[in-house]
């Protein structure tokens, strides 16, 4: 009978495949608790503390270089935080214990808790400012979309490359008020538009499966943190995204500075923010078109988790029922 042989170097990060899934799915029940109950720090702060805590317990030296925000803004996944068992391997860890806060706490769909970890040094340190974002699934044309080129003319790009009228395109675009320009310009080339009210990690995911989704371009600014996590997922399963800092303030410039970025007007590429191998997990906290959120039953809780791996390209979607309620520290 022969057996699996991995190199030791890929063997632990097989192992923490399943890991991260782990973290992923405790801060997402944590935060499920208080679904629709108007509180979003306290639905933050479950998720926070549950992600810390199972954290911990993995056999990795960790540094938090997405996270809650700076240390003196932060009690808890700061950036530069030191999080893992330490001992193990050296990885960055990007974290957003609860995307969509709102969305958690009015029970609307598309809340997540969602994680990436890559070897260390590999993760941009993106200061918290907005970033512009543009991002497509795989398509078999390279250098599809560009930051710099106006929403329609992205649109007509992306339609020639998929051999479709711009009729036949969707984009996915935060609804706010800075977005109504980007809005109009889509429609007037025949595109639909999609809006949603939060949850731009969740949105860039979706244009990586357009028959499923219906989504088949991101466009607009968002969180830079939440642009890293979505590099992150599209490094594992294919697709292209060019996005740039808005660092519009000479004190946003400053923290940027500091925090490593020596040319403000960069545009980045997937390889850029994410350079080597990496892990992407989301759980569903509400049901969303990306995972179904959880479920409490009168013995079990159910959770909906994918899971994906740049290495390999493998993409799982596990559906965990849970019957030790204890590891989720409930009251």
């Amino acid at each position: 009978m022969s057996t699996i042989s991995v190199p030791p170097q890929l063997l632990l990060e097989r192992i923490l495949t399943l890991e991260i899934v782990r973290v992923t799915e405790r801060a997402a029940v944590s935060a499920a608790r208080l679904r629709g109950h108007g509180n979003e720090k306290a639905a933050d702060q479950a998720a926070v503390d549950a992600m810390r805590r199972e954290l911990n317990k993995i056999p990795i030296k960790g540094t938090v270089v997405i996270g809650e925000g700076e240390r003196d803004e932060a009690p808890m996944l700061f950036i530069g935080e030191k999080v893992g068992a330490e001992f193990g391997p050296e990885v960055d860890i990007a974290v957003d214990p609860l995307e969509g806060t709102t969305l958690c706490a009015k029970s609307m769909p598309g809340s997540i808790a969602t994680m990436a970890m890559a070897e260390g040094g590999t993760l941009l340190n993106a200061p918290d400012v907005y970033m512009q974002k543009t991002a497509v699934g795989p398509v078999h044309a390279k250098n599809v979309i560009e930051t710099d080129a106006p929403p329609a003319e992205n649109i007509r790009r992306l339609a020639r490359a998929k051999d479709v009228h711009p009729s036949a395109i969707t984009a996915l675009i935060l609804d706010r008020p800075r977005h109504a320009d980007i809005i109009n310009a889509v429609r007037s080339t025949g595109a639909a538009v999609r809006l949603i009210t939060d949850g731009d990690v969740a949105g860039v995911i979706h244009t990586a499966d357009p028959e499923n989704t219906g989504v088949d371009i991101y466009i607009g600014t968002g969180g830079a943190p939440e642009g890293v996590l979505a590099a992150s997922a599209l490094r594992c399963i294919g697709g292209q995204m060019q996005c740039r800092l808005i660092l519009d303030t000479d004190e946003k410039r400053e923290r940027a500075a500091k925090m490593g970025v020596t040319d403000p007007s960069m545009i980045y590429g997937i390889e850029d923010m994410v350079k080597g191998d990496c892990l992407f997990a989301a759980t569903g906290v509400t049901d969303g078109s990306l995972l179904s959120g959880v479920k409490f039953r009168k013995h079990t809780i159910e959770t909906e988790t994918v899971v994906m791996r740049s290495v390999t390209g493998t993409v799982r979607y596990i559906k965990a029922e849970h019957r030790q309620l204890e590891k989720f520290h409930l009251d």
